[in-house]
């Protein structure tokens, strides 16, 4: 907007052709969607695609229209086959297939956030869920420090990796089973702790429940939680946190 507003003033658009991109806020109607082409005015971040339950021509009609207006795509849970789908339709991306990410960048994004995040994850089964935290971090123009296999069945391989974790200003906990990682992370950092329970785990875990349950009922106060498999969602409140 401030980029715009000053080629106006400056004589290089006219308020006419200003007017017409414009004319692409609050939101642009499609065929399968209403793109909120305003929210990184509002939120500092742009809208990101849920790829989930989307065909790749519906995936490809939104990024068509927040690549007109200027902003950065980034696609989440997309698999390989509609990845390969969508970019016949946008051009070459970037995949991260152990993260189900597809971005499009508009410029290499400078570092925003205040500090660092740590994504930190319990087992190798949780490291899907961790990769998309840490790939969405990155995409939002943070600084991101990645710390794996650190669960508490082996609770020195945490402790060994303590000033890393002490060094973040924020940190992302990713773990599954009975969830009880981020707690023992919060016990040992003066920082904020988002918990990410994950599906992992047998029987009684319930896909995530006793997990999710057990994160809930966390003893370190500096614990937040959000939902299950939710790394995007845990990687968009580190950003604004790291913002602050």
């Amino acid at each position: 907007m401030r980029s715009l507003l000053s080629k106006v003033q400056q004589g290089e658009i006219s308020v006419d052709a200003a007017v017409k991109d414009l004319s692409r806020l609050p939101f642009v109607d499609t065929e399968n969607a209403r793109v909120d082409t305003h929210r990184a005015l509002r939120q500092g971040i742009p809208e990101v695609i849920f790829g989930l339950g989307k065909t790749p021509a519906q995936i490809a009609e939104i990024g068509a229209v927040l690549r007109e207006a200027g902003q950065p795509v980034l696609v989440t849970r997309i698999g390989p086959a509609e990845a390969e789908a969508v970019q016949a339709c946008m051009g070459e991306g970037e995949y991260d297939a152990p993260a189900q990410l597809l971005a499009y960048r508009v410029e290499e994004m400078e570092a925003l956030g205040r500090g660092s995040i740590a994504v930190v994850s319990a087992g190798t089964a949780d490291q899907p869920v961790a990769a998309e935290a840490a790939g969405v971090a990155e995409f939002f123009g943070n600084r991101v420090d990645r710390l794996q296999d650190v669960g508490v069945a082996g609770l020195h391989r945490l402790l060994a990796a303590e000033e890393r974790l002490r060094a973040a200003r924020v940190l992302i906990v990713v773990a599954g089973m009975e969830g009880a990682l981020p707690s023992v992370v919060g016990g040992l950092v003066d920082k904020p702790v988002i918990a990410v329970p994950t599906s992992t785990g047998y029987g009684v875990s319930m896909g995530g429940f006793s997990a999710l349950l057990g994160m809930l009922s966390s003893c370190a106060s500096n614990v937040s939680v959000v939902n299950i498999d939710n790394g995007f969602g845990a990687a968009y409140a580190a950003t604004l946190i790291n913002r602050l």
